[in-house]
């Protein structure tokens, strides 16, 4: 990036002699100075911020209908993770493990130390402090084929996730677990369309009795 340098231009008097004229006018800086200073300024912040804290995504895709739709615009949350644990019901961003190139949203269906029973549109939760198990409630979702059935426990660092449209998902179903050290963040705020912005768009927490 070309910069412009403002030399400033310093009249100096002999002592004793008078200096007699009009003063010069001080230069002013130029357009594309303020400019130039404006974008560092602006990527001084930015940067850091999209590394660390926050970052927009743009939902494309029918996975998570009816919750999330082609064309949305989300802010994900990077930070909350590092001091809380990832839910069961978040909406999470994440880095596809068979590409890592790509990015995917689902909703986290399993945790750490989870046993899940997918019997055709039904999916069971097993683990220590509910070894009977209990039934997901899911309002959230659109439509779930009959026929699938699966049988996975999660181990340390591991997650379950599925979309709520899953007819239409590629997800843990197909691909595997997902550990923890591909996922982004959880989706913090809907921006776009302005009739739908909301925080935490999407989460759901799980009535357990």
């Amino acid at each position: 990036m070309d910069t412009e340098t403002v030399t400033e231009v310093v009249r100096e008097a002999v002592i004793g002699e008078a200096v007699t004229g009009p003063t010069p006018p001080k230069k002013e800086e130029s357009f594309f100075t303020e400019i130039i200073r404006f974008t560092l300024f602006a990527l001084i912040i930015v940067i850091p911020i999209r590394i660390f804290i926050a970052q927009p995504f743009i939902v494309q895709g029918a996975s998570m209908d009816p919750t999330f739709e082609t064309g949305q615009y989300l802010i994900v949350d990077q930070i909350t993770y590092r001091f809380e644990d990832i839910a069961r019901g978040d909406v999470v961003v994440f880095r596809y493990p068979e590409d890592t190139t790509k990015f995917f949203i689902k909703r986290i269906i399993g945790v750490p130390g989870d046993t899940l029973k997918i019997e055709g549109d039904t999916v069971r939760i097993i683990n220590t402090a509910h070894p009977k198990g209990f039934v997901l409630e899911e309002p959230y979702i659109k439509a779930m084929r009959p026929d699938t059935m699966l049988t996975q426990t999660l181990g340390e660092h591991e997650y379950f996730v599925m979309g709520d449209n899953r007819n239409a998902s590629s997800d843990s179903r197909v691909w595997g677990v997902l550990r923890d050290d591909l996922i982004i963040g959880r989706a913090l705020v809907r921006l776009l369309p302005v009739t739908e912005a909301s925080v935490l768009p999407g989460k759901f927490t799980q009535p357990i009795n």
